[in-house]
């Protein structure tokens, strides 16, 4: 199948809704080194939105008064898997023991670190319990 005909496209972000906008800009900063570009209250929402950005990639944040608790099964890998919709985000790293040792020292909510197909890989929850993947890609950096 050949793709000529399809107009360009690359990544901007991805949105998160969260409980506590400030909580959640804090583990952001810290455990991943994100940087807030900018925040905005957005009456059409309505919702509190902050964009943080780490190299290209950014993500969105929303903080909405209504909005419900994200449910148990939607914080583990494999049951989040039997609802449809988004999962989670990936990132990869250099070396998976060195972030590891970080997260530790950041109290990062580890959900698992396993060795999947040969390749390094960890399962984090954000402070508001969304899913996020680690995945040893040193290739990368070449």
């Amino acid at each position: 199948m050949s793709n000529k005909n399809i107009p360009d496209i690359k990544p901007d972000h991805f949105g998160i809704s969260v409980p506590d906008m400030d909580a959640s800009l804090a583990w952001y900063q810290r455990v991943l080194g994100f940087e807030l570009q900018f925040r905005v209250y957005l009456d059409i929402i309505p919702a509190h939105v902050a964009f943080i950005q780490r190299g290209s990639f950014r993500i969105e944040l929303f903080q909405l008064d209504q909005a419900k608790p994200l449910p148990e099964e939607r914080r583990l890998p494999n049951t989040d898997l039997t609802t449809h919709g988004n999962k989670h985000m990936c990132f990869g790293v250099q070396d998976m023991e060195q972030m590891l040792v970080h997260l530790r020292e950041q109290d990062a909510d580890i959900v698992f670190t396993k060795v999947i197909q040969g390749t390094p890989t960890t399962f984090l929850r954000d402070n508001s319990g969304n899913l996020i993947e680690m995945i040893e890609l040193p290739h990368l950096w070449d």
